[in-house]
């Protein structure tokens, strides 16, 4: 059983038979007492309760865990892990969730990753995101025209208060952050 405070990671090519074996192993003490449905904030926008997803996980019920929102609406508060009964990291069987999910490129969760994808891209090329460049690449990945119609109400809201500019902010040749994300390939590499 992991702890609290390390992350679960599952090479893809361990998940050729059952995706969900490793999560069912780390779940399997989860007495489903209902405390991390109670904890979480954002079980009521949920279609699955956090304990409902990880009966499934433990049922290997794959399809119904990868099309359901409840690990995509995870805020990684930690409540859950905090006062789960039998200490389980569910916070990070619910991260897991979230990296399948995206690299088995599962078509509910394909907004998402492609949203954090587009912010991470601009963070590592600017050292903090650049708001027009960031919602330009994220609006090409989703490929669909009507996208950005759907979100220009706000675009003008935040343009008229300042919150964004239309031009990007100047960026240095190397910043800070390019240490950070240099380590980070490397260590995911390693993994």
């Amino acid at each position: 059983m992991p702890s609290s405070g390390s992350t679960l990671y599952i090479k893809p090519e361990e998940t050729a038979g059952n995706p969900l074996a490793k999560l069912q192993e780390a779940l399997s003490a989860c007495i489903q007492c209902g405390t991390c449905t109670a904890s979480c904030r954002n079980a009521c926008l949920m279609d699955h309760t956090p304990r409902r997803l990880w009966r499934m996980v433990l049922m290997g019920d794959t399809e119904s865990v990868f099309h359901s929102r409840t690990f995509a609406l995870c805020s990684a508060c930690y409540y859950c892990t905090l006062r789960c009964p039998r200490g389980l990291a569910l916070t990070d069987a619910m991260d897991t969730l979230k990296q399948m999910a995206a690299s088995r490129n599962v078509a509910e969760y394909r907004p998402n990753a492609r949203f954090y994808g587009s912010f991470m891209e601009s963070v590592r090329r600017h050292g903090r995101v650049n708001e027009m460049e960031f919602m330009q690449k994220y609006f090409i990945l989703m490929k669909n025209p009507l996208t950005p119609i759907q979100f220009t109400p706000l675009g003008i809201k935040l343009l008229r208060k300042g919150k964004i500019s239309l031009w990007p902010g100047k960026s240095k040749a190397e910043h800070p952050l390019d240490d950070l994300f240099r380590r980070v390939a490397e260590l995911e590499a390693e993994k």
